[in-house]
């Protein structure tokens, strides 16, 4: 999805950017690692069963002011028109054009002006921050955004400015759907978390994303590989590539956020629910202290110290380190599952792309099917746009099936909506994959949500990495790092209202 530092698509958000979920009584019960409910989701009807986020769930207390919002005057409301859409009105929107570049939102805006009468200006671009920053300084934001990418302006940065409308106006609407139940009630649970700030959902993370490694099925089978469940055997792979003159490890280098997916996934399958809370809710013994927030930065340190790195990845961009993947220059890579859509030009048509979970540090607190798993590409609405009832009927439908079958279609993969995707949409081969191993993790997924709470945080872990991938710093120091990151955050008194039960 690019998200967060990238994350979300592209480059998307990078911190994992990606998510949230609902924080209304019915959605905000807290769950733990033996929560059983699966729910069920079907994308190319049958594909899937995806689970509940047993190990994402959140809790958040806050407050904040009303945002009702009420920048463009009303036409009539009804139950079709709930927010008063005046026909003749313009819509301001800003897409990041990343991994699943622009085309849905198209589709979007040409049927939201045939049934509304509402005309869009479209932008589509990866410079978020560069476009969009002097746009909100000056009080003339677009209508809606999908705040995206490595130039993402950081949610919580806007949410403390008071420049995002709380979301609860969208959720709490009747669905498209079904007009008997509120949008928030056809959402998969857990998804509207990421999108949290101090209680209110001020993001809504529009797509069902996974994170993991990627390899090549084509170069699996040529070499007699198998799929990794172990540290160990993932390694063993590591070295035979190496032997081979092939990388083992890829990541995407000038963006730190890649490989802290592998670091982050690590600590949280071998500590935990624990080792993720501790993290979330900014303990002081989030890293330093932590057994498993060791274990993972030492397993990652041992494939930079043994030579086992992709040469020259340090140096490189998302797209350049991903394409020398594509070209077999390594066997792995990590990265979110909007990575097919945004290599389709560089991948071979034998390439046989797959996605799978971390492999397992021995003693790991979860199974190898465990995944990273929520939502990603945060769309967002400024409380100063112009015409805030289209931005937010605009999101309603978002959330409808036609408009979740039509990004399905155009972009490759699946949103937050249950059940969203007409039976008949195929997805691609790789896409394929992270249903099937969403579907074996049954409620084995986990979030971290440390990423869209305090970016700052967020972005000095993600230097300390940079740092260790270079070996210019030793895992002893990461996790110091890394600590003092968390210590800082704590400091802050508006961290007391982000709190991980």
């Amino acid at each position: 999805m690019g998200s967060t530092s990238e994350n979300n698509g592209s480059e998307n958000n990078g911190s994992e950017n990606h998510s949230s979920e609902n924080h209304s009584s019915e959605n905000h019960s807290s769950a733990g690692v033996g929560r059983r409910d699966l729910i069920r989701r079907s994308a190319a009807l049958g594909l899937i069963a995806v689970p509940t986020m047993s190990f994402l769930s959140a809790c958040a207390s806050g407050g904040g002011d009303d945002d009702s919002g009420d920048n463009t005057s009303k036409g009539k409301t009804t139950k079709e028109n709930p927010f008063g859409v005046e026909k003749g009105g313009k819509l301001d929107v800003v897409i990041f054009k990343g991994g699943y570049g622009d085309a849905y939102a198209k589709a979007w805006e040409a049927d939201f002006q045939k049934k509304l009468g509402v005309t869009s200006t479209h932008t589509g671009t990866q410079e978020i921050t560069g476009k969009l920053q002097p746009r909100f300084n000056a009080g003339n934001p677009p209508d809606i955004v999908d705040d995206s990418g490595a130039q993402q302006i950081k949610v919580d940065v806007l949410y403390r400015n008071g420049q995002l409308l709380d979301l609860a106006g969208v959720l709490d609407s009747p669905s498209v759907d079904d007009p008997s139940k509120k949008v928030r009630d056809t959402l998969i649970p857990g998804t509207l978390d990421p999108g949290l700030q101090e209680g209110k959902v001020v993001a809504l993370n529009y797509i069902y994303t996974v994170w993991g490694l990627w390899y090549s099925g084509k170069l699996f089978k040529e070499k007699g590989w198998e799929e990794p469940k172990t540290w160990a055997d993932f390694l063993a792979i590591c070295k035979d590539a190496k032997s081979q003159n092939i990388g083992g490890l890829a990541h995407q280098g000038k963006y730190p956020y890649y490989i802290n997916v592998a670091i982050m996934d690590l600590i949280a399958k071998k500590g935990g629910l624990d080792a993720m809370k501790a993290i979330d809710n900014l303990d002081p013994k989030a890293f330093v202290g932590s057994d498993a927030a060791q274990a993972g930065i030492e397993a990652i340190y041992e494939v930079v110290e043994k030579g086992y790195l992709m040469p020259g990845t340090n140096g490189l961009t998302h797209t350049e380190s991903q394409t020398r993947w594509n070209q077999y220059k390594a066997a792995f890579i990590t990265c979110g599952s909007w990575l097919e859509n945004e290599q389709l030009k560089q991948t071979p048509d034998d390439f046989d792309m797959k996605f799978m979970p971390m492999p397992l540090l021995p003693d790991s607190a979860m199974p190898f099917e465990a995944i990273r798993a929520g939502s990603g590409e945060p769309f967002i609405i400024p409380k100063k746009a112009k015409n805030l009832p289209a931005a937010q009927e605009f999101a309603r439908r978002m959330l409808s099936k036609e408009w979740s079958t039509l990004f399905a279609k155009e972009a490759n993969s699946l949103t937050i909506l249950k059940d969203g995707v007409d039976a008949g949409v195929q997805l691609r081969p790789g896409t394929q994959s992270t249903v099937e191993a969403s579907k074996a993790a049954g409620d084995n997924t986990f979030r971290f949500l440390y990423t869209e709470w305090y970016s700052e945080m967020g972005a000095s872990i993600e230097a300390a990495s940079n740092e260790l991938m270079a070996k210019r710093i030793q895992p002893k120091e990461w996790l110091k790092r890394a600590q003092a990151a968390v210590d800082k955050a704590a400091k802050d008194p508006a961290s007391k209202k982000n709190h991980r039960d």
